[in-house]
């Protein structure tokens, strides 16, 4: 009887691993940690068939070189800006990622955060709880319909909310050099980014991270935005300059932000964006509901049971492996 393969969890953040255990059942042993650099990992993956990944990292080529037997390295969220994806595909390690679990999620917390800081949701309540029972405090505000939203990025999350965004009357335009006008049946109208951000009333951050998009909302697009305009990030922290968000604050060169994803994570404590009357920060919770975790926890471990029983994985990120896999696939 063949040797069970190997299967490492760098790290999760549910409950239990059933599911894990029984995606993998009979093909696999599972070693689960709770580990955040690879450091800590990679004495127990230094054999291993396959790993599972949340958020330790980044895992680098010297890490990968480090995992002989590694096969594939399945990520449980959307973002790979963790993996080093040119390094895996000269070491044949397959990476995966699941792109479509929280989708509807993700687009629902958007349209929560703009809501809250179009009506001042949490002002108001933080203020009632306070003692205070007032409405002045909280103008100006403006009606949402007929507004407009700036959605940085139009890929299946960014599309999501803009359908949302319309059936609130809103007017959506987006910009995106890898979309092109029309392409889309979503409603939206693609414009470049720095002509696109004085038009708007709400402006929604949705670009993967990458070395081009890392801090691309900056002091210069920070001036380009209404001083009424508020700042929504669903996507990834570092895609926005929080030292730049900060000025922005400070100056009053933009209206306030909501924020489920900060740069860092978590957001110290004191800390220069906590405090602030016109803003909003999530715990990076956008993902999350009792649906979006089974399909999260389901993805990869399927993915890993692909490579390891032979078939080509459905969510492939680093496409050109094929052929030169360590799988043989």
């Amino acid at each position: 009887m063949a040797a069970k393969a190997k299967v490492v969890l760098t790290d999760y953040v549910w409950e239990s691993l059933d599911v894990e255990k029984k995606t993998l059942e009979g093909l696999a042993e599972l070693v689960p940690l709770q580990t955040k650099k690879p450091e800590e990992f990679i004495a127990q993956a230094a054999d291993c068939d396959a790993l599972l990944n949340t958020y330790a990292g980044p895992i680098t080529a010297d890490d990968m070189a480090k995992m002989p037997k590694c096969k594939i390295i399945a990520r449980y969220g959307i973002g790979v800006d963790t993996i080093d994806l040119e390094a895996a595909t000269k070491a044949g390690i397959i990476v995966t990622n699941n792109p479509s679990y929280c989708i509807e999620e993700v687009a629902e917390h958007t349209m929560a955060l703009l809501l809250a800081c179009a009506r001042k949701v949490a002002f108001y309540d933080r203020l009632v709880r306070g003692g205070q029972w007032a409405v002045p405090p909280g103008k100006p505000m403006f009606r949402l319909a007929g507004s407009t939203l700036g959605l940085v990025g139009f890929g299946n999350i960014a599309r999501e909310v803009a359908v949302r965004a319309a059936a609130f009357g809103m007017r959506v335009l987006y910009s995106d050099p890898f979309v092109k006008e029309g392409q889309f049946k979503e409603p939206g109208k693609k414009m470049e980014l720095a002509a696109m951000l004085p038009e708007c009333d709400f402006v929604s951050i949705h670009p993967p991270l990458t070395p081009q998009t890392r801090k691309m909302i900056n002091d210069d697009a920070f001036s380009k935005m209404k001083p009424t305009a508020f700042l929504i990030n669903c996507s990834r922290g570092p895609v926005v300059d929080t030292d730049a968000l900060v000025r922005a604050l400070d100056s009053k060169k933009i209206g306030g932000c909501g924020l489920d994803t900060t740069d860092p994570e978590p957001l110290p404590d004191p800390h220069p964006l906590r405090g602030r009357d016109n803003v909003i920060i999530n715990p990076h919770c956008a993902w999350y509901s009792e649906a979006a975790m089974k399909g999260l926890q389901a993805g990869a471990p399927g993915e890993v049971r692909r490579v390891l029983t032979g078939e080509w994985p459905v969510n492939v990120v680093n496409k050109a492996v094929k052929g030169k896999s360590r799988a043989g696939l």
